[in-house]
């Protein structure tokens, strides 16, 4: 029996990933320095009449208890309104590539994006219900939170739910019915929102500048709204980054190891799902960020979701803040962030495809 016990250890033991890299103090120090220097920058740098160094000597005096260098009013436009910005787009990468890792790690493509099971679709469509049925209630204040982010936040959901629902129906939670039901899922809703567009034209350009997303925001609201979801799932995602190594082995390898795949596909997609709908509602369907940041951490630190989940979340953090000052800088007039995101992500995207074709044919 011993001899027995010994081989089911051996056996068990080559079927663990061969990536298992751990992760490093100093990789997460590097994309916490990164992070760090990209929250400077977008604190620094903004609209309105102020020097970077008088601002950065703002931050240090609020740091050391010093004088403010700054009038009231050059202040609030620091804590008002740059602040805010900084930490939603921290939140908004974070959420969208964390949730991008996980879909990767779930469908074990390093193409799949947050988007896949109709969360952006859903939105969309919802948004887009709300501003031709009831214009009127997208001027109200429904307690702090507004009615579009709450309508986004909404129809994502109702698009993961579907999908999920759908893929359940075609035979269990693997992953061949969930992709499919997703396509099916966005293609519906999808057709469902340009339809309801058609009804009323004169609503086209609010819904397009929502779609093209960004981060137009006038205080903390928007950053109390999503950070709660985004802390949650990203908890959940982090915790689950070795479960989704094994994943990566095929359900049959998981399952002798002892781990029921099912649920834990339920779980990392409904986190990262959660993750998705919060981003969504705040910023609008921001394209890219969920394969370039996992992707690119892979080719840096290595395969292992334990290292790629959580430097996803810093990377993608850094990622947004960047791609936001880009977006408020090279242009007299703000251009839209998910514009900048798919100038920097499309070329990318090509060479994850094109360095991945083998594996794609």
């Amino acid at each position: 029996m011993l001899r027995t016990r010994s081989r089911r250890t051996a056996a068990h033991t080559t079927r663990v990933p061969a990536h298992t890299t751990r992760l490093t103090p100093l990789a997460v120090a590097v994309a916490v320095a990164v992070l760090v220097v990209a929250a400077l920058f977008g604190l620094l740098i903004g609209p309105g009449e102020l020097a970077g160094n008088r601002v950065l000597a703002e931050i240090l005096a609020q740091l050391t208890g010093g004088l403010s260098p700054l009038s009231e009013a050059e202040a609030a436009v620091v804590w008002q309104l740059r602040a805010p910005r900084v930490l939603l787009a921290a939140l908004v990468g974070a959420a969208l590539a964390g949730a991008g890792a996980a879909f990767q790690g779930v469908f074990r493509n390093p193409l799949a994006d947050p988007y896949l099971l109709g969360a952006g679709a859903g939105a969309g469509m919802a948004v887009t219900a709300l501003v031709v049925f009831a214009p009127a209630v997208t001027a109200w204040s429904l307690g702090p939170v507004g009615p579009l982010p709450l309508a986004a936040f909404a129809g994502a959901l109702l698009g993961v739910g579907l999908s999920w629902m759908l893929g359940r129906s075609a035979g269990g939670a693997g992953t061949a019915g969930l992709l499919l039901a997703g396509v099916a899922v966005t293609a519906f809703l999808t057709a469902i929102q340009t339809f309801v567009q058609q009804l009323d034209t004169d609503t086209l350009q609010q819904v397009y500048t929502w779609t093209l997303g960004g981060l137009n925001i006038t205080g903390w609201t928007d950053v109390w709204l999503a950070l709660p979801y985004v802390a949650f799932a990203g908890i959940v995602l982090v915790a689950s980054a070795r479960l989704l190594d094994l994943l990566t082995l095929g359900d049959a390898e998981a399952t002798s190891l002892g781990v029921r795949p099912g649920r834990i596909r339920l779980a990392v997609l409904s986190a990262a799902s959660l993750a998705t709908a919060a981003a969504v509602s705040v910023s609008g369907l921001i394209g890219f960020v969920g394969i370039v940041v996992p992707h690119l951490v892979r080719l840096l630190a290595g395969a292992s979701y334990r290292v790629i989940v959580p430097l996803s979340l810093l990377g993608g953090s850094a990622f947004v803040i960047m791609a936001d000052i880009v977006a408020r800088t090279i242009m007299p007039g703000e251009l839209p962030l998910g514009v900048v995101t798919a100038f920097a992500g499309a070329p990318f995207f090509a060479l994850v495809l094109r360095t991945n074709r083998e594996r794609l044919s």
